[in-house]
Formats: structure tokens, sequence, C-alpha cells
């Protein structure tokens, strides 16, 4: 695939705003073996088979993003590791690192099918993983994952330490919930040499809960840790929306995304694909484009490449999540789970 093609200019995509999209977020299954309380309802309708991109279609669509200048890739779900046969996609994406088109491969996980996984992932080039808990409490864990249980997880994170992955755990901030428990998982994390992000909860999907009862802006975390510990300011990025902190007693990295409490749009170089390939331009917004049409109308590229031109060109400038009393139903009526985090 070293061959180029009168739409791989080295200028990339860039969107209206100037801002160049280097980083594709990729849902390859709107499945998972959790049904995390915030995120689905526990009796979930998947999407039929045919609606999904195959294997080979995804990593089509991901190469060619790559000739358009994405430097990083992220595999999300659901659950990117319940996916028939994912490792045969992610060592098919691995040439784009060996070949240095690609600077980074990665993925967000639950953490449940990791023990199996690690060793793979990392032969493959993987190098850095993101894993999601939201409690170190057994119980709590099962309560709020309705079906996971920590200590597979927690065998999942030492596998993945193992193989040589840097792991950053993210953890969605919920009043009432986690709130107490927030300093020891970031000493837990830190502990074991692992970064920590805290994510506020997003207005997305029905679920079974309401979401103003379970909204804790991030702003007051923050400022209950600055009473307890010293957190310095840093320029850490990876190319994600976080917000970095050092922890001067941890030595670790803490993260801050805050999607209600502070819009992290202006330097928004991300677009999403989902597993039925719509190609999502934001997050927090409706506006989508079909990939999957063009993609299944040619064996060449040329088709989908225009698709993918026209959709950045309508990239919004952010998007206007909101939580409150007035708004019962989500900001955005898909659930998480379909476009991934």
């Amino acid at each position: 695939m070293s061959h180029t093609t009168s739409f791989s200019a080295p200028t990339g995509m860039v969107d209206p705003f100037g801002r160049h999209v280097s980083y594709l977020r990729v849902s390859v299954t709107d499945r998972c073996d959790f049904r995390c309380t915030y995120c689905m309802a526990e009796d979930m309708t998947f999407l039929p088979k045919k609606d999904l991109l195959s294997l080979e279609e995804l990593e089509r669509l991901c190469s060619v993003f790559v000739e358009k200048g994405v430097r990083k890739l992220r595999l999300i779900g659901g659950e990117p590791l319940v996916r028939k046969n994912i490792m045969h996609l992610i060592n098919q994406l691995a040439r784009h690192l060996k070949s240095g088109a690609l600077d980074e491969l990665t993925l967000t996980t639950n953490g449940s099918q990791l023990a199996r996984y690690a060793g793979e992932l990392a032969d493959a080039g993987v190098r850095r993983i993101n894993v999601s808990v939201d409690t170190l409490d057994a119980a709590k864990f099962t309560q709020i994952t309705r079906w996971g249980q920590i200590d597979k997880v927690m065998a999942g994170i030492d596998a993945a330490q193992q193989a040589g992955l840097m792991i950053k755990i993210n953890a969605v901030a919920l009043k009432g919930f986690n709130e107490a428990e927030i300093p020891q998982m970031l000493e837990w994390a830190h502990g074991r040499g692992m970064d920590f992000t805290l994510i506020e909860t997003m207005p997305m999907g029905e679920i079974d809960a309401d979401r103003t009862d379970q909204y804790l802006p991030l702003s007051k975390v923050r400022a209950a840790l600055a009473a307890r510990y010293t957190l310095d300011d840093i320029p850490f990025r990876t190319g994600g929306p976080a917000r970095y902190v050092e922890v001067k007693e941890t030595g670790g990295k803490l993260g801050f995304i805050t999607p209600l409490t502070h819009n992290f749009c202006e330097s928004c170089n991300r677009v999403r694909l989902t597993c039925t390939g719509t190609l999502f331009m934001c997050l927090g917004q409706d506006d989508a484009a079909d990939l999957r049409a063009p993609l299944r109308a040619s064996e060449g590229n040329e088709l989908v490449s225009q698709a993918i031109d026209e959709a950045i060109g309508r990239k919004p400038k952010g998007h206007d999540f909101v939580i409150d009393r007035t708004h019962k139903r989500p900001a955005v009526a898909r659930h998480m789970s379909v476009t991934g985090g």
C-alpha cells in the first residue's frame, strides 16, 4: 500500500476551522460484555450483522484514513475485544505502524478480555491502552457494570503490564457512587505506574437512570483533590480531550475530561467511525456521513475518499452537551456504545 494517489496530499484533512484531522476513533462493535448503567440499558438491542462492516471493510476504511493523514488510530466499542477475530484486524492495521504511516495504534477496553489478548496486542505493536475502571470495590463494580467482575479486570491489567503495555485508567465520576473513592483510585493507579483520567458523565442515549442524579462536575472533584494533593498543570497531551495535571505526592499524571464544564472543542483533531461505516465529525452532534455505501459501491477508494473530504468539510466547531432537569432527554439519542467514547 505504498503507492500514492491523487488524494493523498501531504496537507492531510483540514476542517473548516483550520484544524488538521489526524486522529480516528473506530468503534469496531456496538456489543459489550458489560452493561454499565451510565452507558447502556440492561436490555440492549444490538445492530443486525448485515449492517456491520466486515473486518476487511473496517481495515480498508482505516487504511484510506491513514493515507489521508490520520496518524493515530484508536479502536473502541462497545468492547473492542469481544469482536470476533479482532486480532486479525489489529495485525492488519499494524502494518501502518511498521511503514511509519501511523504513529500509534491503541484501544480503549473494559479489561475483561485483556488477560487473553495482552501479549498479542503488544506483539502487534500496540504500546499503550486505556482501561475503564469506575470503582475498585468488587460489589460496586458488579453493581455499575451489571455483569462485570473486578478480579477479571485486575487479572487483565496484570497481564497487560507484564506484556509491557502502558496503561491509562479512565473513570467516569459519578455523584454518590465513586466520589469518595477517587483519591484511593488515584493512588492505586499511580502506585502501579498508570496514568489516571476522570471523565464527566455524557448525555448520550436513553438509559435506565436519571443522569442529573449522576452528574458530578469535575471542577468540584478537582477542588477536593487540590485540598489534599499538590496539582501542577502540565502541557501534556495524548491527542485526546484530556487536560492533565501532575500530582506532586504520587508523581503521576491525572487527566480531566470535561465535556460539560469546559468545552475542549477548539483543538479537536478527531473524527469517529462506527462499526456500520457511519462517520461522526463530532461526538456531541448528530451530523454524520455514510461511508458504507461508497465503500461497497466500488473496489477502488476514490468514492469513499470523496465522501470523507465532504464530511470533514462539515466538521462543526463544537458540541452542545447539556445536562439539566428541563432536558430530561439525552443531548444525543444514540448510545455511547454505538460511537464509542
